[in-house]
């Protein structure tokens, strides 16, 4: 803005002096002109005077005289138009000037004046004729060149003026222009309507208003927003990332940090591959960047990461890429348990199936002496309840695990359960010499009575077979800082403390040898593992090998 208005104010000075020095010139010259035609007549007239004193006589004298200023043309016409003196040509060679009209009118009026071009000279003239006593014309001329001549001494006078007075109004120009724009500098644009300014402003400074208005709230709603998204993607367990055309970082959560085995804040513009070079990671963001889907599993730390990426396109030009990180190593342990699990329960399963078949093909074949028939059948039938329970097991851990009981969950009296699974396994202590009793108080849980009369036995069926002689399973139901608490204590073989995070696993046996002689299926304890994370109740367990364990569930 400021040079345009320093501009215009230049162009409107110079074609302001511009027209000012064509006006003078113009001037200029008009007086020349007129001075010259007062010099012509004023001259005539003193020759005229001497003329008619002294004779032609006079006129060869002016001729005889170099300092005598020629400037202006003399001539004298006979009353015929026949040249008689010419001060700038031979008479002789000088045609009849009877026809031109300053002489016609000398002749005729006493006196003439005409400007035209020259015949002899070929320049624009300016002739004065004067009529003499004796019937002669008079005639004295001058040329537009002196004029010419006169202009072009002032002309340089005129330019260096015209200079001097550009050189002042560039600086009034350069002055005043600062003096223009300075209000407008000093604008206050986040308060528009508080400028004392131009007038003429006031209709843009009341749109810039409205219009910072609009923006500020617009601000406070994208801000809203962002704090929205932040909230989002930091309560996300996913790790969320959003990278540029280059692969720089422009947006993340701490999850993705934390998933990738970042220890630090991403600096900015901080390459997505410079803290994690995984090949994985590279395909995945390359694949994005050039406009494909695509996802990868790769391994950071010990744990396993799904990446999945998909571009981000604007105008069909790839901007950049979104990538989500999940954490699936819960997923990849839950599928090798799957693996494991498949591969037990066929190992499982096969053993009392091998032992069901061999004694039914001995029995068959006639090789069993009748007396031991009976021993015979009694196996073939501990192996066939033992195989029933252990597909009931299986059955129960399956529901459990798909959160599929038919059952609808209800307020229970965990003590009531306990003591009823008590009674019912007090025989089964007794003939393992084991003393089982109840301690605690009344306390109710919401869940499903089955369910937890299921885990209460499987604890306490545990603590009996896994004991010695005069050995004790004590259960107790109390309350602990307002948590519900259902203990299982006995002082039997315990579990070594490598084997302690593995007991619940399915199909899983601290001492293989000891459980072949007790029997069970190995699922007791995942059954109890999977029933309190039906009904949303933590694990705890202390045990001492030779000294016993306990195990508490608590809500």
């Amino acid at each position: 803005m400021r040079k345009k208005i320093f501009g215009n104010m230049c162009v409107i000075s110079i074609l302001a002096i511009l027209v000012t020095s064509i006006f003078v010139v113009g001037v200029f010259y008009g007086d020349f002109v007129e001075k010259m035609k007062s010099e012509v007549e004023t001259e005539a007239g003193y020759i005229k005077t001497a003329v008619e004193q002294m004779g032609e006589e006079y006129l060869d004298e002016i001729l005889s005289q170099p300092e005598v200023n020629r400037r202006n043309r003399i001539t004298l016409v006979n009353s015929d138009g026949t040249v008689i003196f010419d001060s700038y040509y031979n008479p002789q060679s000088l045609e009849n000037h009877r026809k031109r009209p300053e002489i016609q009118a000398a002749l005729t009026e006493g006196t003439g004046r005409c400007s035209r071009v020259s015949d002899t000279l070929q320049q624009e003239t300016y002739y004065y004729a004067l009529k003499l006593d004796n019937g002669m014309v008079l005639r004295v001329a001058n040329t537009s060149s002196s004029v010419y001549a006169s202009l072009l001494r002032v002309i340089p006078l005129v330019l260096l003026i015209c200079v001097i007075v550009s050189a002042i109004t560039m600086l009034i120009a350069t002055r005043q222009t600062k003096k223009i724009v300075q209000p407008i500098n000093e604008l206050n644009l986040k308060k528009p309507e508080e400028n004392d300014t131009y007038d003429e402003l006031a209709p843009l400074l009341g749109r810039l208003e409205k219009q910072n208005k609009t923006i500020k709230l617009q601000i406070e709603e994208l801000k809203v927003k962002q704090r929205e998204f932040t909230a989002l993607t930091e309560n996300m367990s996913e790790g969320f990332l959003v990278i540029d055309q280059d692969g720089n970082v422009l947006s993340y959560n701490s999850s993705a940090l934390e998933l990738l085995g970042m220890k630090q804040a991403i600096g900015e513009k901080q390459n997505i591959l410079t803290f994690n070079r995984s090949v994985g990671l590279q395909n995945v963001v390359d694949e994005a960047l050039k406009g494909n889907p695509s996802e990868q599993e790769i391994q950071v730390e010990g744990k396993y990461c799904q990446i999945m990426a998909n571009p981000v396109t604007s105008k069909k030009q790839i901007k950049g890429a979104v990538i989500v990180i999940m954490d699936v190593t819960e997923k990849q342990q839950r599928e090798q348990m799957r693996r494991e699990f498949s591969a037990n329960v066929s190992h499982e399963l096969k053993t009392p199936l091998t032992s069901i078949s061999g004694y039914a093909e001995i029995m068959k074949n006639g090789l069993v002496k009748q007396e031991d028939i009976p021993r015979f059948a009694e196996n073939i039938y501990k192996e066939t309840a033992r195989l029933i329970t252990m597909v009931g097991d299986i059955i129960k851990l399956s529901q459990l695990d798909e959160n599929q009981v038919a059952l609808q969950k209800e307020e229970v009296d965990l003590y009531s359960v306990a003591k009823e699974v008590v009674e019912r396994l007090q025989a089964t202590a007794s003939g393992h010499k084991v003393t089982l009793s109840l301690l605690g108080e009344s306390r109710t849980v919401n869940g499903v009575r089955q369910i937890l009369d299921e885990m209460i036995y499987n604890l306490c069926i545990n603590g009996i077979i896994y004991n010695r002689e005069g050995g004790y399973v004590q259960v107790r139901v109390e309350n602990r800082e307002g948590h519900t608490i259902l203990a299982v204590k006995d002082n039997g073989i315990g579990i070594p403390q490598s084997d302690q995070q593995r007991v619940f696993e399915r199909f899983y046996r601290v001492d293989k040898s000891h459980s072949k002689q007790v029997g069970g299926t190995g699922l007791g304890l995942s059954i109890v593992k999977h029933g309190a994370m039906f009904h949303r109740a933590g694990i705890e367990m202390d045990s001492i090998p030779g000294s016993g364990t306990e195990i508490r569930i608590v809500w």
